[in-house]
């Protein structure tokens, strides 16, 4: 009897273990299905509402500009010494104005120092910039501004730095005998005490001002140590990316330096070249393609590819040469970028753009693929795959590209006053894209401002911080 009850109680026990898991289970696998279906409808309603935000904010903005009811960029820009800016091309202050803050600047409504051209024209981004501001302060500019001077650094979403550095390293580079640096080394160590001994620097650590360095080899000695700020540059190409990066810096375009093709009628059948390419052929760093496909198209009867230059007339004949080719070359060279890109863009010659590295300026708005043909480094230098690839592109696809061309030609144009969405304001806008990410790492930057470096308190925590973190 004892025997059997034992197993009748074991039995018993066994049955209610069973059961009290399987509802147990049950339970909780309603709870688990629950809580996804209502995560699943809560990040759906979290997308459907993001959508909506997003599509009433595009109702009133243009898919190029700023939005109109944000009004323009709000600048306050230093009024630096002349040597750093206009000095540089050689335009002198007017000595009988009192007027420190206005002396240093020059009357653009009276006179504009002419800036020299050539080559010199590709990088002269900080010049078109500070006309523009300077010009923002007429009130009867009869035009839409994109950015506006202001005089109080406080007010201002950016501030301004107007140093012509592409303009100083192209004309003050060398060292000549009388000195012992050269006048571009000694202009970007001022520079650098400038800056730094700033209220407006020191509240901010940098990272709110705006720094042009479109020449690759522009502030070379100075970059490393202004590089919270943004730069405008042409590339990254010789920017390590702690010290420059697309999150942080805005590409700007380079100023075409051929001829603009005005009222074009051209189409697919007259433009006879297929493919054209004049420039430097054997260059260093990455440029080594150009060479591989120097030997690889040079056969080819429909194809220009030569070298050239801006002597003899090089930029005429450039002219001539894009405004009669279906597509143009835009190959790495020194650096990822070159100019050749935005002369295929005023020349409405479709770019073939082979640099694997390349950032393009406003991609955040601009879709690139609807005008411009990417290939890969390594594909182009695969025996007739180039070649075969634009055959292969028909005269209907060409045609979209080629009017999708002059549709966006306005946005690579540099102009005094400048005009709605053209190469000027194009540039002011992507800063003011930037502005939201710098006010974050501005905000960032002062959570421990209060207990370690300022007060000395707790000061051991802050070397804890990764310095990226600042």
């Amino acid at each position: 009897m004892a025997r059997n009850l034992l197993l009748s109680l074991f039995i018993v026990t066994t049955i209610l273990f069973a059961l009290s898991c399987y509802f147990v289970l049950r339970s909780t696998a309603h709870n688990r299905f629950l809580s996804s279906t209502f995560s699943s409808k809560s990040f759906v309603d979290d997308v459907n509402l993001k959508k909506v935000v997003q599509r009433e904010r595009d109702e009133h903005c243009s898919s190029t500009s700023r939005c109109v009811k944000d009004g323009p960029l709000k600048v306050y820009m230093y009024n630096m010494d002349p040597e750093f800016h206009f000095g540089l091309l050689d335009w002198k202050p007017d000595g009988n104005n009192k007027n420190k803050g206005t002396s240093v600047w020059p009357d653009v409504q009276k006179y504009i120092p002419p800036y020299p051209g050539g080559l010199n024209l590709q990088h002269s981004i900080e010049y078109w910039l500070t006309l523009d501001l300077l010009a923002s302060e007429y009130e009867n500019a009869p035009r839409a501004v994109a950015a506006k001077r202001v005089y109080n650094s406080t007010e201002a979403d950016v501030i301004f730095v107007p140093f012509f550095s592409s303009l100083s390293y192209n004309r003050f580079s060398k060292v000549n005998p009388h000195q012992k640096i050269s006048r571009n080394k000694d202009l970007q160590r001022k520079l650098v005490s400038f800056l730094t001994a700033q209220e407006e620097w020191k509240r901010s650590g940098g990272r709110d001002h705006v720094v042009l360095a479109h020449h690759p080899n522009s502030m070379l000695d100075a970059r490393n140590k202004l590089f919270p700020a943004m730069f405008i540059l042409s590339d990254f190409g010789r920017y390590p990316p702690t010290v420059a990066n697309v999150e942080k810096d805005v590409i700007a375009p380079y100023k075409h330096v051929i001829k603009a093709y005005e009222n074009d009628t051209s189409g697919f059948d007259s433009r006879p070249i297929l493919l054209y390419f004049q420039g430097a052929i054997y260059r260093k760093d990455g440029g080594f393609v150009r060479q591989e496909l120097f030997y690889l198209l040079q056969d080819e009867k429909d194809v220009h590819f030569s070298f050239g230059s801006v002597r003899n007339g090089g930029i005429n004949k450039a002219s001539q040469g894009m405004h009669n080719s279906k597509f143009c070359l835009n190959i790495a060279g020194d650096t990822p970028s070159s100019n050749r890109l935005f002369d295929a863009i005023a020349s409405h010659c479709v770019p073939v753009i082979i640099s694997d590295d390349i950032e393009l300026p406003f991609e955040d708005v601009i879709d690139y693929s609807e005008f411009s043909v990417f290939v890969r480094t390594s594909d182009a230098l695969k025996e007739n795959f180039l070649v075969k690839l634009i055959r292969g592109i028909s005269k209907e696809e060409w045609t979209r590209m080629w009017n999708r061309l002059q549709e966006v030609e306005k946005h690579y144009e540099f102009h005094f006053p400048s005009k709605p969405d053209d190469a000027v304001q194009m540039i002011w806008q992507a800063i003011a894209r930037k502005v939201p990410s710098v006010k974050m790492r501005i905000h960032k930057s002062r959570r421990y401002s209060g207990s370690a470096s300022e007060t000395g308190k707790d000061s051991r925590w802050s070397s804890l911080i990764p310095r990226s973190f600042w």
